[in-house]
């Protein structure tokens, strides 16, 4: 039975964090680990899957993390090369004393809040992400400043969703943890073929019924839908990489063109020649 898995991470050398420019799996990756994580990812239409959240980001996101919270990697299912960032830290990676400090209090919110996952967006992910683009350039002492700007940022922005409800990294969800670290693994595989909701259902040891049951409370979604939540992602980034929609089509499972217009359209708010076209217009002129 496919378990999550813990990430065992450790602080860049001289320094009290760790950097990654180059983190790229693309292969289905559940994971937790006890540090706080930012990740940036730019390139992509990817799933964000943080928690008990599932949804989608289109070319880029901007992610902060608290520990212990079961997420996917972000570049899973892409099938080109993305640019991506990620920071990691233990919460008193200054010290135990330093979130304590008066002038630290917003900062010490914004961790507070990490542990149901955050998603950044507008000013606030460009202004983030072009800090984090130049942050390898710089000594470790600007790094670590730079650092605090971005937290600072972070936690003054008005731009950012709550990605859950309820906290994530609590013991008691390891079998949850485990379970949905099956359920993706099973669709990762198949999702271009027909994924079975019985099979599925034995796999993780519950009658069929109790399986629908458990799903739509953990997802918020049927299992037909988060198959063709994942079959849609796979075909965006078959259309980013030029691809015809007859191809993303086909190559995701699906059966009819018709179908499979509609199912894009409801997901993304337009068909895919639209979705297709938007998208190679704005990297033209970028």
């Amino acid at each position: 039975m496919t378990k999550i898995e813990l990430e065992e991470i450790t602080p860049d050398s001289g320094k009290s964090f760790r950097l990654k420019t180059s983190a790229s799996k693309k292969c289905f990756y559940w994971h937790f680990h006890p540090e706080y994580e930012i990740v940036y990812v730019e390139g992509g239409s990817g799933t964000r899957h943080v928690g008990q959240h599932l949804s989608q980001y289109e070319d880029s996101d901007l992610i902060f993390i608290g520990p212990d919270v079961p997420h996917l990697n972000f570049d899973y299912g892409l099938g080109h090369e993305i640019n991506q960032i990620v920071v990691q830290l233990r919460e008193d990676f200054l010290g135990q004393g330093f979130l304590q400090a008066p002038e630290m209090s917003a900062i010490r919110d914004l961790f507070r809040r990490a542990r149901y996952g955050l998603s950044f967006a507008g000013e606030t992910k460009r202004t983030v992400s072009e800090k984090l683009k130049g942050m390898s350039a710089l000594p470790p002492f600007a790094q670590l400043i730079c650092l605090l700007e971005i937290f600072h940022l972070m936690a003054t922005s008005q731009e950012v969703m709550q990605l859950n409800d309820q906290e994530n990294g609590h013991p008691s969800l390891q079998k949850d943890k485990d379970r949905m670290a099956v359920i993706y693994d099973y669709v990762d595989a198949n999702y271009h073929l027909k994924p079975d909701v019985n099979h599925i259902a034995r796999e993780v040891h519950m009658t069929t019924a109790a399986f629908c049951r458990y799903f739509r409370k953990q997802t918020g979604m049927t299992f037909t839908d988060f198959v063709n939540h994942c079959r849609i992602n796979q075909a965006k980034n078959l259309l980013l990489q030029d691809r015809t929609v007859g191809e993303a089509c086909f190559s995701t499972g699906f059966d009819q063109l018709s179908y499979f217009n509609k199912v894009f359209r409801k997901l993304n708010g337009e068909n895919p020649t639209a979705f297709k076209k938007r998208y190679l217009k704005d990297r033209r002129r970028a």
